[in-house]
């Protein structure tokens, strides 16, 4: 076997005997979808005359009479994830989300050189294309008020009363990783540049729900630690590291717009690693902190300012993110889906 190894080529590899390429050809680590269709049998043609006309589609595979007792069938195949809402649009046309089932799922690793083909047959890049219904959906959920939202919040906004007690910036960033107020932020954002006017309502619900809850659950610890003599007010009341969380200014606004931009951008770029920054970015979890701690000790020129840069956070993201996504669905329905449309000869 050793004799074998040496004799392999160099872009081979033995392993247990078979030779397998390093970096075969047709590699796809991202950017293709898997996709999942039940159409009725009477449906499956015009959605198989779909595929045909498509090249950033491949891999079809049709079972037919497998699905709704024998009624309808199953269709899958790989797609390139630019190509995913014309496609969507053109499935919806079909009446096809009514009468049978559409589905989505990322591949993280491919070896297919029909795959390889149709995304490079697709415009722009994988990371570039935003699969709006799969953000609508993520949207819905982080309208919703749960449990883990508000424990995370809660987690945080002690953390962050923590660092601006001790005024430790380490603690801070911590709160601001830890801190969950983005996701309903992005709803709120979704819903206003979508019209989709039914998700504002409980998503703002949510995060005002969510940081009043945290806020007035901190504020009981802290009060209950300040008559009891484990904190000073004095020591509450001064920290040089963290005196940037109660002195709300322009540079707030302008901090928390550039966060909202590109929050909504890693959401819709698939880029969910920038979230990072974006947490790291806005002082709304540390304003949320110093609320509780402020108004726990007694100083209240602290707790009014700290409620202000909460504020002002985020109305910067709300209205940066907004923004963000109207411009993106702008250039999607007057530019990328016509074009798209176009190229699979619909109208």
């Amino acid at each position: 076997m050793g004799s074998n190894l040496l004799e392999a080529p160099r872009s081979h590899v033995q392993w247990y005997g078979c030779a397998t390429p390093v970096r075969p050809t047709g590699w796809q680590d991202a950017g293709v979808l898997h996709v999942r269709l039940i159409s009725p049998s009477e449906t499956t043609p015009a959605v198989v005359e779909l595929f045909e006309g498509d090249p950033t589609a491949a891999n079809l595979v049709v079972m037919r009479g497998t699905a709704q007792d024998g009624r309808a069938d199953l269709l899958m195949f790989d797609l390139a994830r630019e190509s995913a809402n014309s496609l969507l649009e053109c499935l919806r046309d079909l009446g096809l989300e009514k009468s049978g089932s559409i589905a989505f799922d990322e591949q993280d690793t491919l070896l297919s050189q029909a795959a390889d083909d149709a995304e490079k047959a697709a415009p722009g890049r994988p990371s570039d294309g935003v699969i709006w219904d799969a953000i609508e959906a993520k949207a819905h959920e982080d309208a919703r008020l749960s449990w883990s939202f508000v424990t995370f919040l809660l987690l945080a906004v002690l953390l962050a009363g923590t660092g601006r007690y001790l005024d430790q910036l380490i603690l801070i960033v911590g709160a601001m990783v830890v801190g969950p107020e983005f996701a309903p932020v992005s709803a709120i954002c979704f819903g206003l540049a979508g019209r989709r006017y039914r998700l504002v309502l409980p998503a703002l619900r949510t995060l005002m729900t969510g940081f009043a809850a945290a806020i007035l659950v901190a504020l009981a610890a802290w009060a209950v630690a300040y008559q009891l003599g484990a904190i000073d007010r004095e020591q509450a009341a001064t920290g040089e590291l963290t005196q940037f969380i109660i002195q709300p200014d322009a540079w707030s606004l302008i901090v928390a717009m550039l966060a909202g931009v590109a929050g909504v951008l890693s959401l819709t770029a698939a880029k969910s690693a920038a979230l990072v920054g974006v947490f790291i970015s806005v002082t709304t979890v540390p304003a949320a902190g110093a609320i509780a701690l402020s108004t726990a000790v007694g100083v209240w020129s602290e707790a009014g300012r700290s409620l202000l840069q909460l504020g002002i956070n985020l109305a910067g993201m709300i209205l940066a993110g907004t923004l963000t996504m109207l411009v993106q669905r702008t250039v999607w329905h007057h530019v990328v889906l016509p074009r798209q449309r176009q190229r699979r000869g619909v109208r």
